[in-house]
C-alpha cells in the first residue's frame, strides 16, 4: 500500500512540475513531451491500482469484533426479494406438533400407518383420470394420530414400463393425509408410500434450523510472509466460530454477504488464503436421535392398494400416455404439478416440450456456439460430467484447479462449445481450496456479458440445509439482482435454475430441509423469465436407490430439460 501511494504521489508531483514548466514555455500548437508524459504516468497509476469493478476482486477484509453481526445492516440487495420472501414464515409453513415431541413410541410409526383407496375400487382405471387415496398415520402404539406435519413422500410406479409419477400428498393436519395420482400412462402401476420423517422428527429439525447458528463449521487456514499457518474455525456467523475473542469478517463486495473467521493467534485477518470443511456439530440429544435413526426414517408403509390397470381408452391421448397440448420450453413457464413423469425411463415434461438427446450429434447441434456456465454444488457438477463423458470431442482444460471446487472447463472448437462449471462460494464443504478460487455466483454473474449465445445455470441448495433460513435467503438476494441486472443489460442470456436434489436423510441435510430450501429458490425467481429444471420430482419418482448424486439416467434425464430449454426446436 505505501508503494501504491509513492508512485502515486511520484506522478502527482511529476505532473505538477512539468505543467508548471510547460505553462511558461510551451505553444498553444502542441503538447509537450514532458505533459504527455505525466499524463501517461497519471493513467497509469489508475489503471494500475484504482480499483476496477469488471474484475474479480478477492473479499475485502478488516478486523470485527464478535459482536459485529448485531451491528451490521443486512446488504440492501434484500430489497430485491419478493414479497413471499420476505415473509418466511408465510412460505414455510408446516404444522407444529403439540408437546415436547421427544416419545418415540408416540411418533408416527412407518408400519402401524395405513392408506386406503378414497372411494370404491376398480379393476381398471382410464388413462387421464385421477387416483385418490386416504392416508391415516399413527403411533407405534397403533393410535390414530390427531395431528398433522409428517412428511410422507408417494408415488405411482410402473414397473414394467420403467415409469413413475409423484404422487400430491395434502395434509388435512388432523392425523390425515390426502394422496392424489395422475394416471399418465396406459399399463400396469402402484402406489407406494414412504414415511421420511414423523411429525416429530419434523420438529427436530425445524428447531435445529431456525435456533441453531450452523450445525457444521469450517476452516480457514491464514499463512504469514516466513510460511507460518495458522488454522482456526470460520462459519457463516461470527458466533458459530467457536471464539470468545475477536473474529476477522470478509464481505463479498456484489452482493454484500458475510464471512466470519476466528482471528488468528498472530496472523493478521488479510493472511487467509485456505478454505476446507470442517466437522458437523453435536446438534441432538439422545431422544431426537431416535426420532430421526434409520428404522424409522424414510421407510415403506405396508401396501394399501393393490397394483392396478390403466386403459388406454380416452380420448386427446398420445399412443400410451396422457400428455396434454404443450408448448416449446422457454423462460418463464410455470411448472404444473407433477411438473412431469418417466415412461420408459425418459422424463416427459407436462410444462413444455422436452426433447431427448439421445446421440452425440445432437448434443453438439444443440450447443453449438454457446457457452455454458454452470455454477453450484457437486449435483450440478454431474451435468459438466455428464456431458464431458458422452461427447468424445469435448477435451477437458487442466486448469491445475481443485476438482471438487472448480473452476472446471471443457471445449470443442469445431463447434465453439464451452462449458465451465465451479462450486458456490461460501458455505461450502470441500477439501482444502484457495480462497482466490471462491467465487461467488452474484459476482460471476456481475461480471458476464450475456447474450443469445451465454447460458448461465446455477444449483443450490445441499450446503444451505446446515444453516438457518436467514442464509440462503441472504445468498438469494444477491443473486437474483445479479440475475435481473443480467437479463436488464442482455434479455436474451438463457438462466436456468437447478432444483435441488432429495437424497439426505439426516438432521445436517434432509429431505425436510432441502424441500424448505427448493420452496425459497423457486420464490425468489418466480416472476423473472428464467427456467427451472425440477430436480427435487426427478430424483424421487423411479424405483431407484435414493442417493443425494444420482446414477446417469436421472442425470441424462436433467440435462435433456436444460437442452430442451437451450434448443426447443
Amino acid at each position: 500500500m505505501e508503494l501504491f501511494k509513492s508512485i502515486k504521489m511520484l506522478a502527482i508531483g511529476l505532473a505538477f512540475l512539468t505543467w508548471e514548466g510547460n505553462v511558461k514555455n510551451s505553444s498553444h500548437s502542441q503538447i509537450p513531451l514532458s505533459l504527455s508524459l505525466s499524463l501517461y504516468l497519471q493513467t497509469f497509476y489508475v489503471k494500475m491500482f484504482w480499483p476496477d469493478s469488471t474484475v474479480y476482486q478477492p473479499p475485502r477484509l478488516y478486523l470485527a469484533s464478535k459482536n459485529t453481526s448485531k451491528t451490521t445492516k443486512p446488504p440492501p440487495l434484500w430489497n430485491s426479494l419478493p414479497q413471499e420472501l420476505a415473509n418466511l414464515t408465510s412460505l414455510l409453513y408446516w404444522p407444529q406438533t403439540p408437546g415436547d415431541g421427544k416419545d418415540l413410541l408416540a411418533s408416527t410409526s412407518p408400519q402401524t400407518s395405513t392408506y386406503h383407496l378414497r372411494g370404491p375400487g376398480q379393476a381398471t382405471y382410464v388413462l387421464g383420470d385421477h387416483l385418490e387415496a386416504i392416508l391415516v398415520a399413527r403411533d407405534h402404539r397403533g393410535k390414530p394420530k390427531t395431528h398433522g406435519g409428517d412428511l410422507f413422500q408417494a408415488r405411482l410406479l410402473g414397473p414394467e414400463l420403467r415409469a413413475g409419477a409423484p404422487g400430491d400428498v395434502k395434509d388435512l393436519e388432523n392425523g390425515t393425509y390426502l394422496l392424489s395420482f395422475p394416471l399418465l400412462w396406459a399399463g400396469r402401476a402402484q402406489v407406494q408410500v414412504r414415511l421420511i420423517h414423523s411429525s416429530e422428527a419434523v420438529g427436530v429439525l425445524r428447531r435445529i434450523w431456525r435456533e441453531n447458528q450452523a450445525t457444521v463449521n469450517f476452516r480457514g487456514y491464514f499463512r504469514g510472509m516466513k510460511g507460518t499457518e495458522e488454522i482456526v474455525i470460520c462459519n457463516a456467523d461470527p458466533h458459530a466460530t467457536g471464539t470468545k475473542g475477536s473474529t476477522c469478517q470478509y464481505r463479498d463486495v456484489v452482493s454484500g454477504e458475510l464471512w466470519f473467521c476466528a482471528k488468528p493467534p498472530t496472523l493478521p485477518c488479510s493472511s487467509l488464503v485456505g478454505h476446507s470443511s470442517g466437522s458437523y456439530l453435536k446438534v441432538t440429544t439422545h431422544e431426537e436421535d431416535a426420532l430421526l435413526a434409520w428404522n424409522v426414517t424414510d421407510k415403506l408403509l405396508p401396501e394399501g392398494i393393490s397394483p392396478f390397470l390403466i386403459s388406454p381408452q380416452a380420448t386427446g391421448n398420445i399412443g400410451n400416455m396422457t400428455l396434454p397440448p404443450r408448448q416449446p420450453c422457454h423462460p418463464g413457464l410455470r411448472s404444473p404439478k407433477p411438473s412431469g413423469f418417466y415412461y420408459q425411463n425418459k422424463w416427459h415434461s407436462l410444462s413444455c416440450s422436452a426433447r431427448s438427446f439421445s446421440s452425440v450429434d445432437s448434443i453438439l447441434d444443440c450447443l453449438a456456439g454457446h457457452v455454458v456456465h454452470m455454477m453450484g454444488d457437486s449435483t450440478l457438477r454431474q451435468w459438466w460430467e455428464y456431458l464431458q463423458d458422452t461427447v468424445p470431442s469435448l477435451k477437458p482444460i487442466n486448469l491445475h484447479s481443485v476438482y471438487q471446487v472448480g473452476p472446471l472447463m471443457a471445449v470443442e472448437t469445431s463447434r465453439g462449445i464451452v462449458l465451465h462449471w465451479r462450486a458456490h462460494s461460501w458455505p461450502l464443504r470441500s477439501p482444502r481450496t484457495p480462497v482466490a478460487a471462491l467465487h461467488s455466483v452474484a459476482r460471476e454473474l456481475d461480471i458476464m456479458v450475456g447474450g443469445p449465445h451465454t447460458v448461465v445455470v446455477f444449483g443450490l441448495g445441499a450446503h444451505f440445509t446446515t444453516f438457518p433460513p436467514s442464509i440462503f435467503r441472504r445468498r438469494l438476494a444477491g443473486i437474483r439482482a445479479a440475475v435481473m441486472a443480467l437479463l436488464a443489460r442482455e434479455p436474451h442470456t438463457l438462466v436456468v435454475i437447478k432444483l435441488a436434489n432429495t437424497g439426505y436423510k439426516s438432521v445436517y441435510g434432509s429431505d425436510w430441509l432441502t424441500l424448505q430450501v427448493n420452496r425459497m429458490l423457486r420464490a425468489s425467481f418466480a416472476d423473472l423469465p428464467v427456467a427451472f429444471v425440477d430436480a427435487w420430482e426427478m430424483t424421487s419418482s423411479l424405483a431407484v436407490p435414493d442417493n443425494i448424486h444420482p446414477g446417469r439416467l436421472i442425470v441424462q434425464n436433467e440435462v435433456d430439460v436444460l437442452l430442451s430449454f437451450i434448443c426447443p426446436s
